[in-house]
């Protein structure tokens, strides 16, 4: 089993694609476009899936960048107190604030990838079920 491959929820995440098809971008544009930060398309433009369900769909998303955010926060706090005890707390402070603010973009684009991953079902296309089953039959 591929854990990165075409067809898992990390290939869909990492490369920003349609949670379906996984070919169809997801996004308007890049995280870091800051007037369109967050703005997905209305459908897949190549399966056409209506990225939002319903009304308010999203609104879930705000609990995984909060996660993401706690995860970030811990990591440098973690890894400065490891790596580097001689940081004072108001340096530590002052530099993860920095980065949270940097990756706020991302991280908001991350979340709502991640929550529509979690309702939305990787399906292949017809001419690879059909190409799989082919090299399995051995013909």
């Amino acid at each position: 089993m591929k854990l990165f491959g075409k067809g898992t929820k990390f290939y869909s995440i990492l490369k920003m694609r349609c949670p379906r098809c996984q070919e169809g971008e997801f996004f308007v544009s890049t995280p870091y476009n800051l007037k369109k930060a967050g703005d997905i398309h209305e459908h897949c433009p190549k399966c056409d899936l209506k990225y939002s369900r319903e009304p308010g769909f999203y609104y879930g998303a705000m609990y995984v960048a909060y996660a993401l955010g706690v995860a970030l926060f811990v990591t440098f706090w973690a890894s400065f107190n490891l790596f580097l005890p001689e940081v004072s707390v108001w340096w530590q402070v002052g530099i993860i604030s920095f980065v949270s603010i940097v990756a706020a973009p991302l991280n908001y684009a991350l979340s709502k990838i991640i929550w529509a991953n979690l309702f939305i079902r990787f399906e292949k296309k017809e001419e690879d079920k059909v190409s799989s089953s082919e090299a399995v039959s051995g013909s």
